[in-house]
């Protein structure tokens, strides 16, 4: 049955030209363009920690693949290969099918072929691995943001945060309600949609090579994510929290220090964090504009270490938490 589920797989499989070799021996042989370096990112997406164990299998799919695009957004890097590892419960094929509309759907989007992977049977459990080109010397990293650096960020934050917080409990929404509950329930849709299906801003990460300093993808959450940045670039933020960009959809169901708590340590957003020169604001804001995405200035890099939030007085603001931590406690 194994094999038969490969074969399904492989026979929905995109390609491109520079596949050598592709789905059904020991290993994928691809041809890397001359000129350009290999940029590859991997993430593993377990049941009931990175989804909801009732998650459509379509919406699993785009997911997994959505993830690690989004990785490679982050250095600036443009997909073209991808493989994928599977842990079923069972050789489920309308699942298996299910999944691959999602995964294939987005795959087509941004020009990636699956080239190969695994299938086994366990929890269910996926892990995708996707390999990017980027120019060398172009690809961001965390370690290049300079003190006067303004902070930037893509889309909105604390979507997918508020989403599965509803999930949990539809009473989170810190008492907030809309007007009317057709409204509700669609802002409610929207954040689900948001936590399901998160969008990989590969095209203003390519655009910001040469122009950013440094950037990341916003998943554990965005103090702690910008933590990351700061400790490779021996550095300091500070992020003004009443600055970060909310959906409609966010206002709609939670009041103001739940959003803050959501889009400031949240996670599972997927959007970009990156830092520019003040000098680049204008280049930044064209950017967004090219990619149809927003762009919001949230803070700066600053001399010292850690990052520091404050409200719209100046003052100090913490989260319950700095971010998603999968080892904690």
């Amino acid at each position: 049955m194994e094999f038969d589920l490969i074969a399904r797989i492989r026979a929905r499989a995109g390609q491109r030209d520079d596949v050598v070799l592709g789905i059904g021996d020991d290993a994928a042989i691809l041809r890397v363009p001359e000129g350009r370096h290999l940029v590859v990112a991997t993430d593993a997406l377990n049941a009931g920690v990175h989804f909801p164990a009732a998650t459509a299998a379509a919406d699993i799919g785009w997911k997994a693949l959505a993830v690690n695009l989004s990785d490679l957004a982050s250095m600036a890097a443009q997909p073209a290969w991808c493989m994928l590892s599977l842990s079923l419960p069972q050789a489920d094929v309308d699942w298996i099918d299910g999944f691959l509309d999602g995964f294939l759907a987005l795959a087509a989007q941004h020009g990636i072929a699956l080239v190969g992977g695994d299938t086994t049977r366990g929890p269910l459990s996926v892990c995708v691995t996707a390999h990017g080109l980027v120019e060398p010397g172009r690809a961001l990293r965390r370690d290049g943001a300079r003190v006067g650096d303004d902070v930037w960020v893509t889309g909105s934050l604390g979507d997918a945060a508020a989403a599965l917080a509803l999930l949990a409990s539809p009473e989170s929404a810190d008492g907030h309600r809309t007007e009317a509950g057709d409204a509700a329930a669609g802002a409610s849709a929207w954040l689900r949609l948001r936590l399901d299906r998160p969008q990989p801003r590969l095209a203003v990460g390519a655009a910001l090579a040469g122009v950013a300093h440094a950037c990341i993808d916003v998943s554990d959450g965005l103090l702690a994510d910008l933590g990351h940045v700061c400790a490779a670039s021996g550095a300091g933020a500070e992020v003004r929290v009443d600055a970060l960009p909310a959906s409609d959809a966010l206002c709609a169901r939670f009041g103001h220090e739940a959003r803050r708590e959501l889009q400031a340590a949240g996670g599972d957003d997927y959007e970009l964090c990156f830092t520019a020169p003040q000098e680049m604001r204008d280049a930044v804001a064209g950017i967004g504009l090219e990619a149809a995405v927003a762009v919001t200035r949230i803070g700066r890099i600053v001399a010292g270490d850690g990052v520091r939030a404050c409200d719209g007085d100046g003052r100090t603001w913490r989260p319950g938490r700095a971010g998603y931590a999968h080892f904690a406690g």
